[in-house]
């Protein structure tokens, strides 16, 4: 169908996350699910290109033009799964979030029982930027174990830690207090693999039974609380992350 459409304009799976529709990487496979049209044909290729002046949808729901680059900081409370649909039912992040946002896709996951700072934009291609490696952003929470814990044990992870085959890398560890059985750390550390504070303290015989995190590279929690959403400025954006998001521009 190519040829039916004009060469000029970007890849339609770009354009879909630049809408906020999500990733690249989603937008690609929505299109291989075969349910991306534009205008009324049904697309087979994620290279097609699109200027967006066409009649673009997703499993027919038309997509807008490409909004402005947004980003947002949210306190995601536990007991929300950071997906839009679970299909296990359990209520999401993006049912929680109050009325009049645009749409947005998160920056990561935090699993079901952590909470804390969430960052969600309107744009795909934004958040994959701030998820890359590459970025190398420091994660850092606030977590309370269960179990004997002392600083010397918890400076080990500094060099980094193997567990269940899985490497993971250096992890700054403080321990702010102490009552009972029960200790409040501070953790510090860039890889963000899945579940990773967790199974790390679990290999210290730790059971970890609150995790909070507090920032994500620059972007902190702050005085938000369970719920509240806040706009990142445009200013702060343009500083944090350059001129070319604020503008909504290509890298």
């Amino acid at each position: 169908m190519s040829e039916e459409f004009p060469d000029g304009g970007e890849r339609i799976a770009k354009y879909l996350a630049r809408a906020g529709v999500g990733s690249r990487r989603e937008c690609e496979r929505l299109i291989a699910e075969g349910i991306v049209t534009v205008n009324g044909k049904v697309l087979d290729t994620p290279a097609f290109k699109v200027t967006g002046a066409e009649d673009i949808r997703v499993d027919g729901s038309r997509v807008g033009a490409k909004e402005k680059t947004r980003l947002f900081r949210y306190y995601k409370p536990v007991g929300l799964v950071t997906t839009h649909k679970d299909p296990e039912g359990r209520p999401t992040v993006f049912d929680a979030l109050p009325p009049g946002l645009p749409r947005v896709i998160s920056v990561g996951r935090l699993d079901l029982n952590t909470e804390g700072l969430l960052l969600l934009t309107n744009d795909g291609e934004l958040a994959r930027h701030l998820e890359l490696p590459a970025t190398g952003w420091v994660r850092r929470y606030r977590v309370r174990v269960y179990g004997y814990v002392t600083q010397a044990r918890l400076d080990k992870l500094e060099k980094g830690i193997e567990v269940d085959g899985i490497k993971y890398g250096p992890i700054t560890a403080k321990l702010d207090s102490t009552k009972g059985h029960n200790s409040w750390l501070t953790c510090s550390f860039r890889e963000g693999k899945n579940r990773e504070i967790r199974r790390v303290m679990e290999s210290l015989d730790l059971t970890v039974n609150r995790l909070i995190r507090l920032s994500y590279g620059p972007f902190q929690l702050g005085g938000l609380q369970e719920g509240d959403v806040e706009e990142v400025p445009a200013k702060a954006m343009e500083e944090l992350l350059g001129k070319k998001w604020v503008q909504g521009a290509e890298k």
